[in-house]
């Protein structure tokens, strides 16, 4: 028998849209289709649970090719990304810190950052910090005070000259951000203060052809735990304001461009990152189209992507590895120039070979064995990723006329509209990992049970820049997403007694499981020793076990229709021997409570203010 060959098209005719609602409306069974399966976005808008070719119409991010404007697809034709590793030279001599240099760019990394310190900058520290290193073979960045930004451009230009180096063709940023030392350091400084520091920076950039001289460093936003719509509207009023005060300096568009380098910061949600690096190219280059540059050259961002800080954590901490890895996958796929995946263990120790090495090849393992690099923008056609772009696009496009139409982004930075905003936005934040709204893992839920974290915390958590004086503005929240749950837990750690918590379990067997499930994940996220047990005959039999196990709280966990009876038993049992917890959030609560039972845990509860609840009452 011949085999018949196969046309998908006529054996799986299209199915409508239409068709495809009115199957989910019927599995639904009556449920609204708004409430059950349209994901409202934190950062403002909905999300369909599918899409389809025909979400694509109207969408001008489909209708450019890689390299050209609006270059939302890439501005380039590859998507080769520089991997990058920043080195603290203001910690070590300069010495040590090429050292340290040349030894990694033997292991993969192609583009250094170099963070100096202002009082040693000299021809000398250079030549020593770049000795050995092939400037035209790879990138170079640095941050310094911006006061002494000239004076580096000079010294590194006298540099290149004598190494005998073609000055277009050393590649590298200088990171003149002095808003950012507004938002960071509450420095306060005029707008003539920062239109001259930028512009000097750009005029002195003019030896250095291959730099970029103005940073925009979102990064600190995302840090301070914006999400992606609100970081993508500041970063892009931020370069804006720039691009508006150079040019008023009498710089043209082309170069003013051409000048801006953003550094974003790249979280945990995988998609949405993805598009806001697409959409982040389509409105900049919108943005300095305005400004009629000479060359198209001028409205191509350049990005440089760094792992977030604000999702990291201590407790539990290789997960971090989970973190940066898809979100190095988001930057990579996204489309930036370059990389910095942050060491899984920077939150509480100074990172060592091994986390520096990890951190290198996460970003070389989706460029060198995953072909990230080989394939322009591997996101374009997808329904929900145009579609997500789109969305974002437009929610961050409304955030930057909104600052435009207040004065600009330098008025709003004074005035501390940002901080205010961006206070606001990490607070709501804090509150949903606080109540798992928002879950980092091995932190908020399912923790490591027996984790300790005390020994391994080397950092004071002190700031370590040179700057000593007062701040004289709101400055940006420096908090990550885990710390309140941290201390919390180190404050349990430092107890004289470990507390230890009991699961009363009787009754329903499906629900006494799934309820000391439950509890030992909630309870453990304070570091407290959790006794599960398979179930006892009687609450009496369970208040003996606890008793004589030591515990310092006991829950019961069982069903809503037997609390009615059993509570009240095994609260009198106790007899305030323990904390007594009910699992769950039952229609007889109100009795309940009217006997004196006060504690209930159950999926509703903000467990942070819960356990810390506990912890007074155990006195820690």
């Amino acid at each position: 028998m011949a085999n018949k060959k196969l046309n998908f098209l006529a054996d799986f005719p299209a199915i409508s849209t239409q068709e495809w609602m009115d199957k989910i409306t019927a599995d639904l069974k009556g449920a609204d289709f708004t409430k059950k399966l349209v994901w409202r976005t934190p950062e403002g808008f909905n999300v369909m649970p599918f899409y389809r070719q025909e979400n694509l119409e109207g969408l001008q991010t489909t209708d450019s090719a890689p390299g050209k404007f609006p270059f939302v697809r890439s501005t380039k034709l590859d998507n080769v990304w520089f991997v990058r590793q920043d080195i603290d030279a203001k910690t070590v001599s300069a010495a040590d810190a090429n050292k340290k240099a040349l030894d990694i760019l033997q292991k993969g990394v192609d583009s250094l950052g170099f963070k100096l310190n202002r009082e040693e900058l000299s021809a000398e520290y250079i030549s020593t910090l770049l000795e050995g290193i092939y400037l035209d073979c790879i990138e170079v960045n640095f941050k310094i005070c911006i006061r002494k930004a000239v004076e580096l451009v000079d010294i590194l230009a006298d540099y290149i000259k004598a190494k005998g180096y073609d000055p277009a063709k050393v590649k590298g940023s200088i990171n003149v951000d002095p808003i950012n030392v507004m938002l960071r350091k509450g420095r306060k400084l005029s707008a003539e203060q920062v239109s001259d520091f930028v512009t000097a920076a750009v005029k002195a950039g003019e030896k250095l052809p291959g730099f970029r001289m103005v940073g925009v460093n979102a990064k600190t936003l995302n840090n301070a735990g914006v999400y992606c719509t609100q970081e993508l509207g500041y970063a892009l009023a931020w370069g804006n304001q720039y691009m508006e005060m150079l040019t008023e300096a009498g710089i043209d568009a082309k170069t003013a461009g051409c000048a801006i380098k953003f550094n974003f910061g790249v979280g945990g949600n995988y998609f949405m990152e993805i598009a806001k690096f697409r959409a982040a190219r389509l409105l900049w280059a919108k943005i300095v189209e305005a400004y009629k540059p000479s060359c198209d050259c001028a409205a191509k961002m350049c990005i440089h992507a760094v792992t977030s800080k604000f999702n990291k954590t201590i407790f539990d901490a290789h997960v971090n590895l989970l973190r940066t890895q898809t979100e190095a996958m988001s930057a990579a796929l996204g489309g930036v120039d370059s990389m910095t995946v942050r060491p899984f263990d920077f939150a509480y120790k100074a990172p060592d070979d091994f986390s520096e090495r990890i951190a290198r090849n996460q970003q070389l393992l989706l460029k060198e064995e995953s072909h990230f690099g080989k394939v322009v923008d591997p996101a374009a056609g997808s329904y929900y990723i145009e579609n997500l772009t789109a969305m974002v696009a437009d929610q961050a496009w409304k955030i930057f006329l909104d600052i435009q139409n207040k004065g600009g982004f330098f008025a709003a930075v004074e005035d501390g509209s940002v901080v205010a905003a961006v206070k606001e936005i990490a607070a709501g934040r804090m509150k949903a990992v606080a109540s798992r709204k928002e879950t980092l893992l091995g932190t908020n839920q399912f923790p490591n049970f027996n984790e300790t974290a005390s020994s391994k915390i080397e950092k004071s958590g002190k700031c370590c820049c040179s700057c000593s004086s007062e701040p004289e503005l709101e400055t940006l929240p420096k908090t990550r997403a885990a710390e309140q749950f941290e201390q919390l837990r180190l404050a349990v750690e430092k107890a004289s007694k470990r507390p230890k918590a009991f699961m009363l379990t009787i009754g329903n067997l499906a629900m006494r499981l799934a309820r000391s499930q439950f509890s030992c994940n909630f309870l453990a996220c304070a570091g407290y020793e959790v006794v599960d047990n398979l179930g006892f005959e009687t609450v009496e039999a369970g208040v003996d076990a606890a008793v004589k196990a030591g515990a310092d709280i006991v829950v019961l966990c069982s069903s809503d229709d037997e609390y009615a009876e059993l509570a009240p038993a095994a609260f009198k049992a106790l007899d305030g021997r323990a904390i007594f917890v009910v699992a769950g959030a039952p229609a007889c609560m109100e009795d309940l409570q009217k006997e004196g039972i006060e504690n209930y845990i159950h999926v509703r509860c903000n467990v942070l203010d819960t356990l810390k609840a506990f912890n007074e009452k155990l006195g820690i």
